[in-house]
């Protein structure tokens, strides 16, 4: 074994050692002090609040691995890692079991919940109109508000929910041909919203696959993505942090701005771990978007009120899942880093021409 993990180790099997009833008094403690481990970047997107230029030249990645990079990416590594190691220890199980016992009114009503948030959101948008699917995807089609109260209205019968899940899918095309595939890349959430809706109204498993995976997935997948942004463009954050230097919660807004995109792509990746980190994670997520309502507002809240509905469904969910070797963590967080920026970078500089190095 490698030495640095003989410690977490050494806790598991005091862990294991633990009496049942130490453990369960522990579990929800722990807990909230893993939670609190995470720093509270502020999660509002940029681009509903400040200038923002797609095809501009993003920094090259010389500039991004920097120490201010390694430091935060080192520290969100070992928490990822230790709580790969506690989850099937004892204290692991008593978290799991604290959060089972919190949710167990909600988790048989997770496809209510999300048919009703679905609805409330593209009320929201029809009410507020030129919006396509949020704040900075503008429109001037007046068919396109009409398209939103119909998705809502659709969530009130399942068979018309996969016709809601199809207009969805249309008001992502037409982000596409407004805005561009690498804009639209930053909200698959939606069309992992829409498989949720067609398959939950068909009643279907596809190949297996539970729908609430579907949009777990999805909304991952967009955090991911979109975590690259604040490494590749932090000058669009700047005049936020210039306005109210308190979101920078004292630190060099380069460092910030570098801790927050590890922050959001661990929490993003979290999602797809396994039952303990994807819980825990999607409780964290679940507490920036809504501390970031505060200073920013109802924009934020609409905007954000849908990826904060699915990870509460991906919070309370207990579906057991494919365990992972703790260690193996070690391996898929930085292939998964890579693998996200590489990506980004590529087509980008694909698709724009931009400088890579």
């Amino acid at each position: 074994m490698v030495q640095p993990l003989w410690w977490p180790l050494r806790f598991l099997r005091m862990s294991r050692s633990c009496p049942p009833r130490v453990t369960a008094r522990l579990a929800f403690p722990i807990a909230c002090l893993l939670v609190a481990g995470w720093p509270l970047a502020a999660a509002a997107h940029v681009k509903w609040f400040a200038p923002y230029d797609v095809p501009g030249q993003p920094r090259i990645l010389p500039e991004i691995f920097k120490l201010m990079f390694w430091q935060p990416l080192s520290a969100a590594l070992l928490a990822f890692v230790l709580t790969c190691y506690l989850e099937p220890s004892r204290v692991g199980a008593g978290i799991l079991a604290a959060l089972d016992r919190f949710s167990r009114w909600l988790r048989p009503r997770v496809d209510d919940l999300y048919r009703a948030g679905t609805a409330a959101f593209f009320i929201a948008l029809w009410t507020l109109g030129g919006i396509i699917l949020t704040p900075e995807l503008k429109t001037s089609s007046p068919l396109v508000p009409l398209l939103q109260l119909g998705i809502a209205i659709g969530m009130f019968w399942r068979p018309t929910m996969v016709l809601s899940a199809l207009g969805i899918v249309v008001l992502y095309a037409i982000g596409l041909w407004n805005y561009g595939l690498f804009h639209m890349l930053d909200y698959p959430i939606f069309l992992g919203l829409a498989a949720y809706l067609a398959c939950s109204g068909l009643e279907i498993d596809p190949f297996g696959v539970r729908p609430l995976d579907i949009a777990r997935w999805a909304a991952g997948l967009t955090l991911m993505w979109a975590s690259v942004e604040k490494w590749a463009y932090p000058d669009w954050t700047y005049p936020l942090l210039r306005n109210d230097p308190g979101l920078a919660m004292g630190f060099y807004v380069d460092y910030y701005m570098s801790a927050a995109g590890v922050v959001e792509f661990s929490l993003a990746l979290g999602l797809l771990w396994t039952p303990l980190v994807r819980r825990l994670s999607a409780l964290v997520l679940i507490a920036m978007f809504a501390a970031a309502i505060v200073p920013f507002g109802k924009l934020d809240a609409i905007g954000h009120s849908m990826i904060i509905v699915i990870l509460i469904g991906i919070l309370v969910d207990r579906e057991p899942a494919i365990r992972r070797p703790p260690i193996s963590a070690m391996a898929y967080y930085p292939a998964a880093l890579v693998a996200t920026i590489g990506l980004y970078y590529g087509l980008h500089a694909l698709i724009y021409g931009t400088a890579i190095w």
